[in-house]
């Protein structure tokens, strides 16, 4: 248990400053609020509509193309890496992988989600 010594030491430190700044500010903090302070704010103007309006479709399919290709880019670095070490049976798995998200990307090209009209 003493290995752990130092860890629970920099976990209590790290809870205990984090912890005392918060209070720190709350209590030394100005609390002068004005109407444009607390008001809603969007680029200097008054809201045009309700903040609860929905979105269009074409912003959630944006969402998921970047999501698809930033988790491909997170798995293409650690296996380009290690190229030389994961064999002919990596480099199949990997091209698998690459061929189910072009034929991903195709379909949504197909269906216009990358048109911005």
């Amino acid at each position: 248990m003493i290995e752990y010594l130092p860890i629970i030491i920099f976990l209590f430190m790290a809870t205990a400053i984090s912890l005392g700044a918060i209070l720190f500010s709350l209590v030394l903090g100005k609390k002068n609020l004005y109407k444009e302070k607390v008001s809603t704010y969007e680029c200097g103007f008054e809201p045009f509509q309700d903040s609860r309006s929905k979105f269009e479709v074409k912003f959630y399919l944006v969402a998921i193309l970047f999501i698809i290709f930033d988790l491909e880019i997170i798995f293409l670095f650690p296996w380009a890496v290690a190229f030389d070490q994961v064999g002919l049976f990596g480099f199949l798995s990997m091209m698998f992988f690459l061929l189910v998200l072009t034929i991903g990307f195709a379909y949504e090209w197909m269906k216009g989600a990358l048109d911005w009209s």
